[in-house]
C-alpha cells in the first residue's frame, strides 16, 4: 500500500514541486513513515504568492453574500463523518492526537467556520459629516491583500482554519505554509474550501521541509504583493519572523504560546479544580498553547489538592493510541521536544524542586505525566512553556502573593482561578494579567465567539480579528461651492 502523498495547492491546482522535492513524515510515537509532502522550491513559492495576487484583484470585490455562503459550505462539508473520520485518521498519524483532540479538530472547527460566516455581517463603513461646511466623510474598511498564514501542528484542522478563514472572509487572499509535521492533515483544510467553491488563487497551499522553511519564509515575507503575516507558534520562530517582517515593515500577528497559571484559592471547590488541572495539563501531553502549566496553591489546601491530582494523574497512561486503547495521551511531536522537557524538570530538580510523581525519563517522544513541587521563578520549568505532561506546583500564604506569582510570567495568554467566592473571584481575576481568566474553569477553553489572544511578551501580539485583517480607507466628498484655498486666495486677492 502507497504512502500518502500531500502535493502543492497553486493557483486552483494540486501540483507537486516544480523541482520534484518532497519530504517525509513520521508518526511521532512509533517514528514510522506515514506519509510525504511535496517540498515548495522558491519558484512554487513565488507562483502561490503571485496566484493569490492575482485573485486578489476580484475577490476583494466579491459580494459579502458569497463569501458567507462558502464558508456556510465549508462548514456543511467539514460537519460530515467522511471529514470528521479523515481529519482524525490524519491527525492520529502524523501527530499521535487521541480521540479527545476532536474538539480542536472537528467540533470546535465547525463553530469557528459559522461565527466566521456571520462575521460578514461586521464588515461595515461609516459616514459623517466633515469639518469643512458641506463635506461629508466616507470610511471604508477594506480587505489588506496577501496574507501568509503559517498554522502549527498541535491543532491542525482549528488553527489552520483560524489562520485563513477569516482573512479570506475579509476579502483578502492567503498562502498557506503549514507544519512540516502535519501537512496532509492541514491540507483538508484547503481541500474542504476547494470542494466549497473558494475561486482559485484565494486560498494557495505551501508545504517545505524543516530544511528549506526558513529560507522559504523570508522569501515569501520579502514578496511586495505580502501584506501581513500571522503566525502561531512557538516564541522562538516569532521572533525570528518578527525580525524578518520588521525589514520590510510588515505587520504581524503572533500566538506564540502560553506557561498557564491556576491559582487554587482555600475555598475552592477541591476534587473538582484537580479534575480541570489535570484535564488541561495532560490533553494532547500538554501540547496546547492554553495548557496548565503552572499551579499556585494557598496553603491551607495544598495536600488536600496534591493528594488529588496525583490520584488522577497516575491514571493518565502515554503511549502510542493507534496501537494501545488504553492510552490516553499521546507522544510529544519530536523526541527533541520531549528531552527539552526532561532537561527542564532536571533542571528544576538541581535548583530544589520535588518530584511528586514521575520519573524524569522518557521512551522516545513519550514521556508519562510529571508533578513537580517548589518550582520558583528563574527555573525554566517555571520561566518558560514546557509543551509537555508536566505541571509546576507552587505554595503561597496570601492571595496576593497569588496574584505575583501568577504574574511572574513573559507569557499571558490564558490563566485560571478557583474560588467559590464570587466577589473574591472578580477582584483575584481582574489582577492576573492574561487574555482569559478561567474562573472555576479549565485553562483548555476558547470562546468561539471573541478572539483569543494574550498580551504581548512572549505570548505574542494582534488578534485574529476584523479589525486585524482589514485597514479603513477615508474618502473625503468636499462640498459643491468652492471654498477659499490657502495661499490660492491670496493670489486671487492681488490679481
Amino acid at each position: 500500500m502507497s504512502l500518502p502523498f500531500t502535493p502543492l495547492f497553486i493557483d486552483g491546482e494540486w501540483r507537486p514541486s516544480s523541482t520534484g522535492a518532497s519530504f517525509e513524515v513520521r508518526n511521532p510515537a512509533t517514528h514510522q513513515i506515514v506519509g510525504t509532502a511535496a517540498s515548495a522550491s522558491a519558484e512554487d513559492c513565488t507562483a502561490a504568492v503571485e496566484a493569490a495576487a492575482v485573485a486578489f484583484q476580484t475577490w476583494e470585490n466579491s459580494s459579502l453574500a458569497l463569501r458567507r455562503d462558502i464558508l456556510l459550505e465549508a462548514s456543511d462539508i467539514l460537519a460530515t463523518e467522511e471529514y470528521r473520520t479523515k481529519i482524525m485518521a490524519a491527525v492520529g498519524e502524523e501527530t499521535s492526537a487521541t480521540a479527545e483532540t476532536v474538539i480542536f479538530n472537528h467540533m470546535g472547527p465547525l463553530n469557528e467556520l459559522r461565527n466566521f460566516a456571520g462575521a460578514t455581517t461586521r464588515l461595515k463603513g461609516e459616514s459623517f459629516m466633515s469639518w469643512i461646511p458641506g463635506g461629508q466623510v466616507f470610511a471604508q474598511r477594506r480587505a489588506l491583500g496577501v496574507i501568509l498564514s503559517i498554522a502549527p501542528w498541535n491543532a491542525p484542522i482549528g488553527l489552520t482554519l483560524r489562520a485563513v478563514a477569516l482573512p479570506i472572509v475579509c476579502g483578502n487572499t492567503v498562502v498557506l505554509k503549514c507544519s512540516e509535521v502535519s501537512p496532509r492533515t492541514q491540507a483538508i483544510v484547503v481541500e474542504i474550501f476547494e470542494k466549497a467553491g473558494l475561486p482559485k488563487g484565494v486560498l494557495n497551499l505551501v508545504n517545505a521541509s524543516r530544511e528549506d522553511t526558513p529560507s522559504r519564509v523570508s522569501q515569501i515575507i520579502a514578496h511586495p504583493a505580502v501584506r501581513k503575516i500571522n503566525f502561531t507558534g512557538s516564541d522562538t520562530v516569532g521572533r525570528l519572523i518578527a525580525a524578518e517582517a520588521a525589514r520590510y515593515l510588515k505587520p504581524c500577528i503572533f500566538e506564540l504560546g502560553g506557561k498557564a497559571p491556576v491559582v487554587v484559592l482555600e475555598d475552592a471547590d477541591i476534587p473538582r479544580a484537580a479534575r480541570a488541572i489535570t484535564s488541561s495539563a495532560l490533553l494532547h501531553s500538554g501540547q496546547i498553547c492554553m495548557a496548565t502549566e503552572r499551579v499556585i496553591i494557598q496553603k491551607g489546601v495544598a495536600d488536600a489538592l496534591v493528594g488529588e491530582l496525583k490520584a488522577l494523574f497516575q491514571r493518565v497512561k502515554a503511549g502510542d493510541p493507534q496501537s494501545d486503547p488504553s492510552v490516553a495521551i499521546g507522544a510529544l511531536f519530536s523526541e527533541s521536544s520531549a528531552e527539552n522537557v526532561i532537561t527542564m524538570i532536571k533542571e528544576a530538580v538541581e535548583g530544589g524542586a520535588e518530584i511528586l510523581l514521575g520519573n524524569m525519563t522518557r521512551e522516545g517522544s513519550i514521556i508519562q505525566p510529571h508533578i513537580v513541587a517548589g518550582v520558583r521563578p528563574g527555573m525554566r520549568l517555571w520561566d518558560r512553556e514546557s509543551f509537555g505532561p508536566v505541571v509546576a506546583l507552587a505554595t503561597v500564604d496570601t492571595i496576593d502573593e497569588a496574584v505575583a506569582a501568577a504574574n511572574a510570567s513573559d507569557y499571558s495568554l490564558v490563566a485560571g482561578l478557583w474560588t467559590k467566592d464570587v466577589h473574591t473571584a472578580f477582584d483575584v481575576a481582574s489582577r492576573i494579567r492574561a487574555g482569559y481568566t478561567n474562573i472555576n474553569g479549565p485553562t483548555v477553553h476558547v470562546e468561539w465567539m471573541r478572539s483569543h489572544g494574550g498580551l504581548g511578551g512572549s505570548t505574542g501580539y494582534g488578534r485574529f480579528t476584523i479589525d486585524d485583517f482589514t485597514e479603513i480607507r477615508m474618502m473625503v466628498l468636499h462640498p459643491a461651492k468652492e471654498p477659499p484655498y490657502a495661499l490660492v486666495s491670496r493670489l486671487n486677492g492681488t490679481a
